[in-house]
């Protein structure tokens, strides 16, 4: 099987094969470094690699399977994971120039149960300054391009590991997400985000414990791969508050959906998030298209007061807790979202943050009461369709003005403060080729049913004209100049220069 082959066949498949002895780890992790040095330098969405060490682990892996060992269930798969959590002996940046040079001696939690599950970690993938942001773009890596036109933004802030999935650089690859990091590169790069229950995917970062906006998730080309990374990330881990003890099996093997039996809710904006006309026409298209899949079908939002005003504080709160030191000794070191969201943070009051906290309680009970009427709610996944990287935030979708740089994501935010899992899903293109991605939203802690949900979807979609996952095409990226040498590659270059 040749290279470029082995890279377009789906992760499940590859470890079948792996399984069999019908391919060798090392012929993956082959064909994904060649796919690499083909693809990235015109995207730039791997931004570091430890080819020694996942050669050694492959061809472990390899002696293991020849032996017939009891292999892991992600046993010889080549993974990515997003650059803000920490690989042992592989460079860790988090986007910033404070850590540019940082090489962790230990693995994070997440990144040890991948490697105990088999795993080959290869590479880190790009983000935004410590994930502040929906553009993939630092002063340490610069940005990376769409995989549909490396001109336009890959969205993000798992926006590496978005285009390094779309493209067939890796199988898999990890994300996070507390205002959509995760849905929204999904999203403008036609592949699968998950964003689980809080506590899903243990985190022991988090310096606010408690707090159910920052998540770890799977990423993947395919629903059925994002089941099988999803089980392996998943389990316990006392040092998240959040965190509590999974059924290995709960997500895979998938379970069956009967998508006739579903009552499905439609809303192209939540009734508060600010949505361009051109993502609702595309929306209700999409919608008019795969009605027929449901039981029954209402539009309807459940009530989401209080959301923008909420959210706002409630991330301040964790930039506050994380960059105030930062900001106070070498604001030099920061880039422009963080700035901005430290110094929208230091006005808040305590009783901003008591109101704040309220309000996500309620929009979190209203959100749990909405779903005794449905078993799922669709909407849009992003706002806007694909802009220049060169544009770090929109501030008005036509002509009208956002209240931040982040406003624009309040179709993920949303869904962030009433903790449910959610998922994006590819389901076909606009009107220049570029990926359209549909938000469906489960129940509360219905994580597993909510995978089964739209591995159903997305089989249908495949059948569905307008509504089957797009794909690049990688002969002409393979042709493209290198992203680096794009004009505004540069444009965060000064920041972290005293």
């Amino acid at each position: 099987m040749t290279d470029s082959a082995l890279c377009d066949l789906s992760a499940l498949e590859l470890r079948r094969l792996i399984g069999r002895r019908e391919i060798s780890p090392v012929e993956l992790l082959d064909a994904c470094l060649a796919r690499i040095a083909a693809i990235n330098p015109a995207v730039n969405a791997i931004v570091a690699m430890d080819v020694e060490r996942a050669r050694a682990e492959a061809k472990a892996a390899e002696q293991a399977a020849r032996c017939g060992d009891r292999l892991g269930p992600l046993a010889g798969l080549v993974i990515g994971v997003k650059d803000l959590d920490e690989t042992a002996g592989l460079r860790t940046t988090y986007g910033s120039r404070q850590f540019e040079t940082f090489v962790p001696e230990e693995d994070c939690g997440m990144v040890a149960r991948l490697r105990a599950a088999g795993a080959i970690v290869l590479a880190k993938t790009n983000t935004p300054e410590f994930g502040a942001g929906a553009n993939t773009v630092n002063p340490v890596y610069g940005p990376t391009g769409n995989p549909f036109d490396p001109a336009l933004s890959c969205a993000g802030s798992s926006g590496g590991s978005a285009v390094a999935l779309a493209t067939g650089m890796l199988p898999l690859a990890t994300g996070s997400d507390t205002g959509g990091s995760l849905r929204n590169p999904a999203a403008w790069c036609g592949i699968v985000g998950f964003r689980p229950t809080p506590g899903l995917v243990p985190s022991e970062k988090r310096g606010s414990g408690w707090s159910p906006l920052p998540v770890l998730g799977p990423m993947a080309r395919n629903v059925p791969d994002l089941a099988l990374f999803l089980s392996a990330m998943s389990g316990e881990d006392a040092r998240d508050p959040l965190a509590a003890p999974v059924d290995p099996d709960t997500f895979f093997p998938l379970a069956e959906c009967d998508l006739a039996g579903l009552r499905v809710a439609v809303t192209e904006d939540f009734g508060f998030a600010p949505v361009s006309a051109e993502v609702r026409g595309l929306f209700r298209d999409r919608i008019d298209r795969i009605r027929h899949l449901f039981g029954a079908v209402i539009e309807a939002s459940p009530d989401m007061s209080g959301a923008d005003e909420a959210f706002a504080v409630l991330r301040a709160e964790g930039m506050l807790a994380r960059h105030l030191p930062t900001y106070r000794t070498r604001p030099y070191m920061l880039g422009p979202n963080l700035i901005a969201n430290i110094e929208e943070g230091l006005g808040y009051s305590l009783a901003d943050h008591a109101r704040a906290h309220a309000l996500q309680t309620a929009i979190a009970r209203r959100v749990h009461a909405f779903f005794d009427r449905v078993d799922l709610i669709l909407s849009p996944a992003m706002a806007l369709q694909p802009m220049p990287w060169t544009v770090l935030a929109p501030m008005e979708i036509d002509g009208v003005g956002l209240r931040s740089y982040y406003h624009w994501l309040a179709l993920a935010y949303g869904v962030t403060l009433a903790a449910h899992p959610a998922v994006v899903l590819p389901c076909g293109t606009d009107s220049r080729g570029l990926p359209f991605g549909l938000q469906v939203v489960g129940r509360r802690r219905g994580d597993a049913a909510l995978v089964a949900a739209a591995a159903a979807l997305e089989r249908a979609f495949a059948g569905i004209p307008g509504c089957g996952r797009p794909l690049p095409d990688l002969a002409a990226l393979a042709a493209m100049p290198p992203i680096r040498d794009r004009p505004g590659a540069d444009m965060l270059a000064h920041v972290g220069r005293s």
